[in-house]
């Protein structure tokens, strides 16, 4: 690998540790309410904390990050994870435990957001998008690997190891973004207000929208997707543990798919993707109606649904070029927003009388109000520039 590329991968192996401290927990759901005696409902909102304290932490964090210089933050942020991973491998008691979930939530979305811009300073032009995929790698591999692995160690030994191994990954991280990221300069210090009206422009707000709709419609589905195999594929808990896993090879196959297309034109990747999204979430409820179909289906819907992560990071850093570390992290917390957002309409549909074959077309509505948004975008930006030209031409 090329100097830049070892730098890239020691950040995706850190987004790699954050991917699996996020997801693990809902595996280990019982386990952990037990070791903290805490009831079910109780250790749910130990999720929901992770998510707020994404969302919150984000923006605040990266704003206060931004007077060192981007490997400080990211040496800075994989030393929270630990603290945070370690103090849950010692939890005794539901207090403590949340606590430290909450700590561990700080490092996400700034960890994110920093390690996309320099991912993306780090790589030549034409490697931009691809970079960038690079860092969510991490993520959808850690769906593959990290949590069924750190699952399995909480189920047959102990939860605590788990977040200990968790821990593990954030020191190796640390060393490997110390070792591989050149040195770089402290950063100047931020004017607030300027990046402040950069993430609060129109073009931002909307693409932020974009991507709450986009991760509402993936959590939509993925939230209830054990009961959607159930109902239309009759499918058994392994055969349901097996589409998760082709779910897993799904995301990694758009991520990097993604990668090379948003390499090209950001906004292509961006209309295919979300595009494909609608038609897949449409045909979901017939195509999924044997183990094959259903298996064929998941696969095809991980594709899709995680193409689009990439060239989304890349238009509201490119749209808030003056704010790209803040604008690329509060991205990640309109993400856990759409997360939120994803598992609550997938429980209206259901509360109202409709059948979970229902989900995956409540889905599609949502990937096509992501799809509207970027073409909002598109005709506004081909407009500013239509108007611009024109006042050349008159000067």
């Amino acid at each position: 690998m090329q100097a830049y590329q070892w730098g890239i991968f020691a950040i995706a192996l850190g987004t790699f540790g954050i991917g699996t401290t996020e997801f693990m927990p809902m595996g280990l759901l019982p386990v952990i309410a037990d070791g903290v005696n805490a009831s079910i409902p109780a250790a749910g909102l130990l999720i929901s904390a992770y998510a707020v304290g994404v969302m919150i932490g984000a923006p605040l964090i990266t704003l206060y990050l931004t007077r060192y210089s981007h490997k400080t933050s990211l040496l800075a942020l994989m030393v929270v994870f630990v603290v945070g991973n370690i103090l849950s491998a010692i939890s005794v008691n539901y207090e403590t435990f949340l606590l430290s979930r909450i700590i561990t939530s700080l490092s996400h979305g700034a960890f994110f957001g920093i390690g996309a811009v320099v991912a993306m300073n780090l790589a030549p032009f034409h490697k931009k998008g691809s970079a960038v995929a690079s860092i969510f790698l991490g993520l959808t591999i850690a769906n593959i690997v990290g949590v069924p692995i750190t699952t399995w160690l909480g189920q047959n030994f102990d939860w605590r190891l788990s977040f200990a191994v968790t821990a593990i990954l954030g020191v190796v991280a640390f060393f490997g973004i110390s070792r591989s990221l050149p040195v770089m300069p402290r950063a100047e210090k931020p004017n607030v207000k300027t990046e402040l009206k950069a993430i609060m422009q129109p073009a931002a707000l909307r693409a932020f929208a974009t991507t709450v709709m986009c991760a509402g419609s993936m959590f939509t589905l993925y939230t209830y997707i054990a009961p959607i195999m159930q109902t239309l594929a009759q499918a058994s808990d392994n055969a349901i543990a097996t589409m998760l896993m082709l779910v897993g090879i799904g995301f990694t196959l758009g991520n990097y798919i993604s990668g090379k297309v948003t390499d090209k034109s950001p906004d292509l990747a961006l209309f295919v993707f979300l595009g494909l999204q609608v038609l897949v979430l449409l045909m979901f409820r017939f195509t999924a109606t044997s183990l094959i179909g259903a298996g064929l289906t998941t696969l095809l819907w991980g594709v899709v649904i995680f193409g689009s992560g990439p060239p989304l990071q890349m238009q509201v850093m490119k749209i808030a070029d003056q704010a790209p570390g803040l604008a690329s992290s509060i991205n990640i917390g309109a993400f856990n927003l759409g997360n939120a957002l994803g598992a609550a309409l997938g429980g209206l549909v259901i509360s109202i009388g409709f059948s979970f074959d229902w989900i995956p077309t409540a889905a599609a509505v949502l990937s096509f109000l992501a799809l509207v948004m970027v073409w909002l975008n598109r005709r506004k930006a081909i407009n500013t520039q239509e108007i611009n030209e024109q006042e050349e031409k008159a000067a």
